[in-house]
């Protein structure tokens, strides 16, 4: 992998010759990350907060450190690759626990729950940022404007810095932008927390999610990169994208898949015939709140 700032004279270049389209928008990013000049990152593990971790930390004029939070409706897979990617790059890194299981409110899992999550995760780590001196930013991206999600409100009220939303970078120029800078995570699919996976009104608890996140990992160790399981009591409800269907559905396959979700606490193992789509436990509820 080329080193970052390598990487980011490149981007340099492309936007300094208007060779992009995304040549504005970069210089925007960098205009806001100088004048922020000491950054804390809510480093997920994901495209978006790798992306601006690293452009971040390949400018020399700006001081950078992610954080990341460790709970129960995180994945672990996240955080591993959230560790992994900043050691590798000499980029200060923390983990704070934030205990979000212990509030009532987001154990019972309403429809709030997006929305009370992240201002409890934000607010926690904004404290942490002031002690430090530093502006806390996050990973939000343009696309994120057209979904309804109930966390970027907490984002506002909060006044977390977002700022390739600011800079008006989608998805789609991140994971260029990313690819050319060499972040591993560049094409990774997109997460949500665990919490996603559960229908409304069930409460969560830390073993309901423990038995998601193992079927999900058994999953992902066969190849399905994108893949949800959803919880409905006993039942596991897999979502893969419609062009795995044909593989998950193979005798061998489809055996050995039930085999280990059944292993690993479900009862009853069904595949959902529409495929993954994003918040499809929320469809008629709150559109694209979750994953």
């Amino acid at each position: 992998m080329c080193g970052f700032a390598e990487a980011a004279w490149t981007l340099a270049r492309w936007y300094n010759e208007g060779v992009t389209r995304t040549s504005d928008k970069l210089q925007h990013l960098q205009r806001s990350l100088t004048e922020a000049g000491h950054v804390a990152i809510a480093f997920s593990g994901g495209t978006d907060s790798a992306f601006l971790t690293a452009f971040a930390h390949a400018m020399p004029e700006v001081k950078v450190r992610a954080l990341t939070v460790a709970s129960p409706l995180m994945p672990v897979e996240d955080m591993r690759l959230a560790r992994a990617f900043c050691q590798e790059q000499g980029i200060p890194h923390e983990v704070h626990e934030v205990d979000l299981l212990s509030d009532a409110d987001i154990r019972a899992n309403t429809p709030k729950r997006c929305y009370l999550c992240k201002r409890k995760i934000m607010g926690a780590l904004k404290g942490i940022a002031e002690e430090k001196g530093a502006v806390l930013c996050d990973g939000s991206n343009a696309d994120d404007a057209h979904d309804i999600r109930p966390g970027e409100r907490a984002l506002q009220e909060l006044g977390i810095l977002s700022p390739l939303a600011d800079a008006g970078l989608t998805k789609a120029e991140i994971r260029d932008c990313a690819h050319t800078m060499g972040v591993p995570q560049w094409d990774k699919p997109a997460s949500a927390c665990l919490a996603s996976r559960v229908p409304f009104g069930c409460v969560l608890d830390e073993a309901l999610l423990c038995r998601i996140a193992n079927a999900e990992a058994c999953l992902r160790e066969r190849g399905f990169r994108q893949v949800r399981v959803r919880a409905h009591g006993d039942v596991a409800r897999i979502e893969v994208p419609s062009c795995d269907l044909e593989r998950l559905m193979q005798f061998d396959m489809r055996k050995a898949v039930s085999r280990e979700l059944h292993s690993v606490g479900f009862a009853h193992v069904s595949v959902d015939m529409d495929g993954y789509r994003m918040g499809s436990l929320n469809e008629g509820v709150l559109e694209g709140t979750d994953g």
